[in-house]
Parts: structure tokens; C-alpha cells; sequence
């Protein structure tokens, strides 16, 4: 005799049931992933910078196999401004786009010594002005290197499960992040980012997710779940 399938979570219908449901979400999540950071190596702000600005389109694991000989080859932001273009774009052609990417280093290293004193702007705005430093690198530098809180960094793992979490309906990135930050304490928002990034790599993953073994599928209702 087969035990009766289990009822899928039902979906709140208040406000006041919403907030409790995020409440307990964030809770479970504190539980699963305690402490964790950002999985990018790196000793410093710009190291932190270059490797994000690496990481789009690319695996984190890619990313933290080339930036050792990297570094270690342009020690400074210094070396990285006067770096060639095309020689730049061979040290880190694994990572995907090096064309693009060796150009946006290059400039954020030209952009933060000529207008930032070779200091990594704590600030989101002036962040957002140096090039390869759109608002998911800004808020990874800012959150990771500074613990400024400037909004919740929406990759490929947040936007998926966040979505399939119903926290968003939103498909575009920054709407889901202005719909995150509205429901997430904001002092929480530099470690639900990584919270998230890691649920979705561990557990949460595109296909076939693995509902079974995750904490948070009886305060899920998603339409993909595998129980």
C-alpha cells in the first residue's frame, strides 16, 4: 500500500501571511547555509572586482583556477591599466567573452586610478560608472569587500529561485531585485544573495531539482518541485 502523496504547501493569501512565509524562508535559509560568503578568491577589493567582472557567463570554479596566475602576473591595478588588451584577453580566455572582459579590466583599472585615486568606490553610483561594474558586480564588491548593504545580487541562481520561491514574478534582473529588497531586511540582503547563489548551485539547481533533501519544499509551491 502506497502513503498518500503529500499536500503541496498552500499559498498564502494576506499580506500578513506573505511576511510570515519570507520569515520563515530566511530562517530556514540561516539554518542551511550559516555564514556563508562569496565563493569568488581573491585578497582584496579589486581582485574581488576583476573577478567578478570574470565571472559573467562562467562558473565561479572557472573563475578561481585562472585568477591565481593572473594576479600573480599583474600583482597591481597599476599593472592591469597598462596591460595590452589582446595579451590580457589570452591570460583569461577560459573564462568566456575575454575580448569584452579584457577591455572592461583594463578600463576599470584606467577609471578607478584616474578618478577614484586607485581606491574602489564605496559608493553604488560611483561604482556603477566604472566600466564592467554593472549593478550585480557592484553589489557582490560592495556587499563582499565593504559589508555595504547597496541591494541584493541577482545572478542566474538568485533569478531562478527566487522566482521559483515566489518572491518574484519578474524575469528581468533588476526587478527582481527592487522586488527582493522590498520584502528581505535590508540587513540581510548581503547574505541572502549568497545564501541563494549557494541553494541554487547545492539544491535548487535548473533541472531536476532536489526537493527531497531541501528544508525549505514544505514552504514551496512551485510548479517544477520533484515531490
Amino acid at each position: 500500500m502506497t502513503s498518500p502523496k503529500a499536500a503541496r504547501p498552500q499559498k498564502p493569501k494576506t499580506a500578513a501571511e506573505r511576511a510570515a512565509r519570507v520569515k520563515k524562508i530566511l530562517a530556514t535559509l540561516d539554518q542551511m547555509y550559516p555564514g556563508v560568503t562569496c565563493a569568488l578568491h581573491h585578497s582584496n577589493p579589486w581582485e574581488l572586482l576583476v573577478a567578478t567582472i570574470l565571472s559573467a557567463q562562467c562558473t565561479d570554479k572557472r573563475v578561481n583556477m585562472v585568477t591565481p596566475g593572473l594576479f600573480k602576473k599583474y600583482p597591481t591595478i597599476q599593472d592591469f591599466a597598462s596591460a595590452k588588451q589582446e595579451e590580457l584577453a589570452q591570460d583569461i580566455r577560459s573564462t568566456g567573452f575575454f575580448n569584452n572582459k579584457s577591455k572592461s579590466v583594463i578600463g576599470a583599472a584606467r577609471k578607478i586610478l584616474t578618478d577614484f585615486k586607485g581606491e574602489i568606490p564605496r559608493d553604488i553610483d560611483q561604482l556603477l560608472t566604472v566600466p564592467g561594474a554593472a549593478r550585480k558586480t557592484a553589489n557582490v564588491v560592495l556587499g563582499t569587500a565593504f559589508g555595504i548593504a547597496s541591494g541584493v545580487v541577482v545572478d542566474t541562481h538568485v533569478q531562478r529561485v527566487s522566482r521559483r520561491l515566489d518572491l518574484t514574478k519578474e524575469t528581468d534582473p533588476g526587478k527582481i531585485e527592487k522586488d527582493l529588497v522590498k520584502i528581505i531586511p535590508k540587513e540581510k540582503w548581503i547574505l541572502f544573495s549568497h545564501q541563494i547563489i549557494h541553494h541554487g548551485r547545492a539544491l535548487c539547481i535548473a533541472r531536476n531539482p532536489r526537493c527531497a533533501e531541501c528544508r525549505l519544499e514544505p514552504l514551496c509551491y512551485s510548479k517544477d518541485k520533484t515531490v
